[in-house]
């Protein structure tokens, strides 16, 4: 393992256990980095499963993965509701796709498109019931232990950056079932953890767009 590699390991790693614990305190800081990751995740899975090119194999990934990381990003900080939406609709994305996925549907393009739909059922049903705060702490705490697993992985198991960013899921669970109880463990306790914390904690709701076209 080289320095690099163990510095940014331990920074993912860091990273993941600031979400499963303090996620919601730290949303507004936390959610712009995460909807830049998710959107370029989304972005370059995308061109994969519509366009059928090979994930991150094309110059066409690389770019649309970045150019909706951006868009991802910027809504997340600037607009309350929208990264409320992409906190939302990232984790409906992920508990379909490790769903299918754990009843043998291979990634590809129908689970793309299924977990896209559950995606925005999530983010217009939260902001509907006016859900926010738990599903923020549940999400944070479920994304949060996903990125420590995915960083043990990487530093550990002998895999690229590629094929854990394709299909996560997939690859913690191949690499051991172990990794799920990892999962609901961790996760529950950050949950347990942040509802007690936050019990009578709100998150101050903003619109910067509005605020910067008022000043």
């Amino acid at each position: 393992m080289t320095f690099e590699l163990l510095c940014m390991g331990l920074i993912a790693f860091i990273f993941g256990s600031v979400l499963v614990f303090f996620g919601y305190r730290l949303f507004l800081i936390l959610i712009p980095i995460w909807g830049f990751f998710f959107g370029f995740g989304l972005g370059a899975q995308t061109v994969q499963y519509v366009l059928g090119d090979a994930f991150l194999g094309t110059v066409t990934g690389w770019v649309v993965g970045f150019f909706v990381a951006l868009i991802f990003a910027g809504l997340s900080y600037l607009f309350y509701l929208a990264a409320v939406a992409i906190l939302s609709g990232s984790l409906g994305y992920a508990l379909t796709v490790g769903l299918l996925g754990a009843i043998g549907l291979e990634m590809g393009f129908l689970v793309w498109l299924i977990a896209i739909v559950v995606a925005v059922i999530f983010a217009v049903v939260v902001l509907r019931f006016n859900i926010q705060k738990y599903v923020i702490i549940i999400a944070t705490a479920a994304l949060g232990t996903g990125a420590i697993i995915l960083t043990m992985l990487a530093m550990f198991g002998n895999l690229t950056l590629i094929q854990l960013v394709e299909n996560p899921v997939k690859v913690a669970i191949d690499n051991s079932f172990l990794w799920l109880l990892f999962f609901l463990v961790v996760a529950g306790l950050g949950i347990v953890a942040q509802i007690q914390a936050n019990r009578n904690w709100e998150i101050e709701t903003y619109n910067r767009w509005a605020e910067m076209e008022g000043a």
